[in-house]
């Protein structure tokens, strides 16, 4: 297999959403039987003291046999939440950080959008 076959196979698929400091890459893969699975990928900007930047991943992996319950499991735990809280920030320093953050970088991604993983469906992200 050349790299343009690997490359192909890495691009499968793929959609960001920026939230502030963080990024999450969603991106689907092929295994070596050239099925597809899913990883999720949180990237978290970190600035150093000299200005400079750099970055922390961490990469989920799941596969077709846990997509449906996954899924469920997302749900139930989101709309926990926002049955138990609402839909508004309460921490008064992440809602500092939620205005500033949201305002300045993705003026498309409102609370509504937030609500429920039925709704991620419906934001579109810029390309990389």
């Amino acid at each position: 297999m050349n790299n343009n076959d690997m490359m192909e196979k890495e691009e499968i698929f793929s959609k960001v959403l920026r939230a502030g400091r963080r990024t999450y890459f969603f991106d689907v893969r092929a295994t070596k039987a050239d099925d597809y699975y899913l990883t999720i990928t949180e990237s978290k900007k970190f600035t150093n003291d000299d200005g400079s930047f750099h970055y922390k991943k961490h990469k989920i992996y799941i596969y077709k046999e846990d997509f449906a319950e996954f899924k469920d499991i997302l749900a139930e735990m989101t709309e926990y939440i926002i049955n138990e809280k609402g839909d508004e920030v309460i921490s008064e320093r992440h809602q500092k950080d939620f205005k500033k953050e949201y305002d300045d970088e993705t003026p498309g991604v409102t609370e509504a959008n937030l609500k429920s993983p039925e709704s991620f469906t419906d934001i579109e992200f810029d390309d990389i």
